[in-house]
């Protein structure tokens, strides 16, 4: 019997080289999880310090994986060798950063709510989501959106073979 497949939004970001890690970061995950859809890209200033702005995109993958699997399993290793650095500064400067958003539609990140450059691209993915006082992810983007500077950044993943298995 094979293992259940999980819905999960994965936020991607890096400042350090962000077109090359982004795409990096995605043909990693494609060798480990089944990518469903992919947002836009977006570019947002640096929150929490002064540095290179930051590239953001969100996936909706498919895994038989459960939330701390996927992240012990999958993502950290993906960010190791990608050269991330966890140090003391959780807002440093990064080659790449992976993040479980939702895991089977439950928030498991719930600052989504409060800032554009997270809920800018998962909006794009899941624009129905609910908060639980009843607020609609596209809306709470839009919002978000009108008070943050966030743009998108075509062309980024123009040539990239997202959809290939």
């Amino acid at each position: 019997m094979t293992a259940p497949e999980h819905q999960v939004c994965l936020l991607l970001g890096s400042n350090i080289q962000p077109e090359k890690n982004l795409r990096l970061g995605i043909d990693l995950l494609r060798k480990e999880v089944q990518i469903v859809q992919v947002s836009s890209v977006w570019e947002t200033p640096s929150v929490g310090f002064a540095g290179p702005d930051f590239l953001n995109l969100a996936l909706l993958i498919s895994t038989p994986l459960n939330a701390g699997e996927l992240k012990e399993k999958v993502l950290r290793p993906i960010e190791a060798q990608q050269g991330r650095v966890r140090g003391a500064d959780k807002n440093a400067p990064r080659t790449i950063d992976l993040d479980i958003i939702l895991f089977d539609g439950q928030l498991l990140d719930p600052s989504l709510w409060h800032f554009a450059h997270l809920a800018v691209p998962v909006a794009e993915i899941m624009p129905d989501y609910r908060s639980d006082q009843g607020e609609i992810l596209s809306q709470v983007a839009s919002r978000l959106a009108e008070t943050t500077p966030i743009r998108l950044k075509p062309g980024v993943l123009a040539d990239h073979p997202l959809n290939a298995t």
